[in-house]
C-alpha cells in the first residue's frame, strides 16, 4: 500500500504528466525517429539513424519546447479549460501555477543547453520555436483562423528541424508535409467545434464564433478534400511501399469523417470527429516502417 505522501507524489507526476501532454510527446519522438529513418535519410542504417548522438539531442531539444509550450498553452487557457475539460483541468490544478511555470522556463532552457550542442543554428532555431509557441499562447490564438494555422505550423515544426539537418529537401518530403499540415488544421478546427461553449465565454474569435458552424463544416470539408492531392501524388509515385494501405483506409475514414460531420450538433459528437483524427494522426506514426518493411529486417544486419 502506498503511504499518503507517495500518494500525493505519484499524483502530482500524473498531473504534470497531463500538462505536457506526455503521450503527445512520445508521439513526436517515435514520429521523428521514423520520418528519419524512412523519409528523411532513406540512405543511412536504422543503427546509425538511432545511435546519432546530434539527432538524440533534436529529439530531446524538439521534446523540451513541446512540453514547455502545452504548460504555457496550459496557463493561458486554465478558465477556458474549466469549461472545456473539467476533469482534466482538475487534474491539472493539482500542480500550482508557479510550479507550472517554474517548469516551462527550466524545460526551454534545456532545450537551448540541448540545441548548443549540435550547432548555433540549432540554437537560434529553437530560440525562435520558443518565442513562437509563447506568441502564439499569449495573442495568435485568439485570431481567427491565424491561430489555427500558427498552432498547425508549431506542431509541425519539430519535423522541420530534422528536415533541415539531414538537407533532406525532396519532393516526397513536401508531399508527406503538405498531407500532415491539412490534417493538423482540420483537427484544430474540430477541436474549436469541440470547445464552442469555452471559447464563447472567454471571447475567444475561432472560426465557429466568427463565421458559425455551418461555414466551419464547408471549410473543413473543403481542406479534406484538398489532403486527395497529396494523397494521389504519393500513391502515384510508389515511393510508400506498404503505407499505400494506410491512405487508402485514411481516405475512407476521412470520408466517413465528413458525413458524420455534417450530422454532428454536440459536444459529444465533436469529440468523436476529433478522436478520428487522433486515430489516423497516430496510426500514420507508426505506418511509417511500412514504406519499406524489409528495412527492418536489412538495416539491423
Amino acid at each position: 500500500m502506498l503511504k499518503r505522501n507517495q500518494k500525493h507524489i505519484l499524483l502530482k507526476f500524473f498531473s504534470m504528466f497531463s500538462v505536457v501532454r506526455g503521450y503527445n510527446v512520445l508521439i513526436v519522438i517515435i514520429a521523428q525517429y521514423l520520418a528519419s529513418i524512412y523519409i528523411f535519410a532513406p540512405q543511412l542504417t536504422i543503427k546509425e539513424v538511432l545511435l546519432d548522438l546530434n539527432l538524440l539531442m533534436l529529439v530531446l531539444a524538439s521534446s523540451a519546447t513541446i512540453s514547455a509550450g502545452y504548460i504555457i498553452n496550459n496557463f493561458y487557457d486554465s478558465e477556458k479549460d474549466l469549461i472545456n475539460r473539467p476533469n482534466k483541468s482538475m487534474l491539472d490544478k493539482l500542480v500550482s501555477q508557479n510550479t507550472k511555470l517554474s517548469f516551462y522556463f527550466v524545460l526551454n532552457f534545456l532545450a537551448i543547453i540541448l540545441a548548443s550542442y549540435v550547432s548555433f543554428k540549432a540554437v537560434i532555431f529553437f530560440s525562435a520555436y520558443i518565442f513562437g509557441i509563447w506568441f502564439y499562447s499569449h495573442k495568435l490564438k485568439r485570431l481567427t483562423f491565424i491561430g489555427n494555422i500558427t498552432s498547425t505550423l508549431l506542431t509541425i515544426t519539430p519535423f522541420f528541424i530534422v528536415v533541415l539537418y539531414y538537407s533532406s529537401f525532396r519532393t516526397i518530403v513536401f508531399i508527406h508535409a503538405v498531407f500532415l499540415f491539412l490534417i493538423m488544421l482540420v483537427r484544430e478546427l474540430t477541436k474549436d467545434l469541440e470547445n464552442l461553449k469555452g471559447d464563447l465565454t472567454q471571447n475567444y474569435k475561432t472560426v465557429p464564433i466568427v463565421f458559425g458552424l455551418t461555414t466551419t463544416k464547408l471549410l473543413i470539408t473543403f481542406l479534406l478534400s484538398l489532403t486527395l492531392i497529396p494523397i494521389y501524388f504519393l500513391l502515384s509515385t510508389k515511393a510508400v511501399g506498404l503505407m499505400s494501405w494506410y491512405f487508402y483506409i485514411c481516405s475512407a475514414l476521412l470520408l466517413f469523417f465528413i458525413l458524420l460531420l455534417w450530422k454532428s450538433n454536440s459536444k459529444q459528437h465533436y469529440n468523436w470527429l476529433h478522436n478520428i483524427l487522433k486515430i489516423i494522426i497516430a496510426a500514420g506514426v507508426f505506418c511509417i516502417v511500412l514504406i519499406d518493411i524489409n528495412l527492418v529486417l536489412n538495416k539491423l544486419h
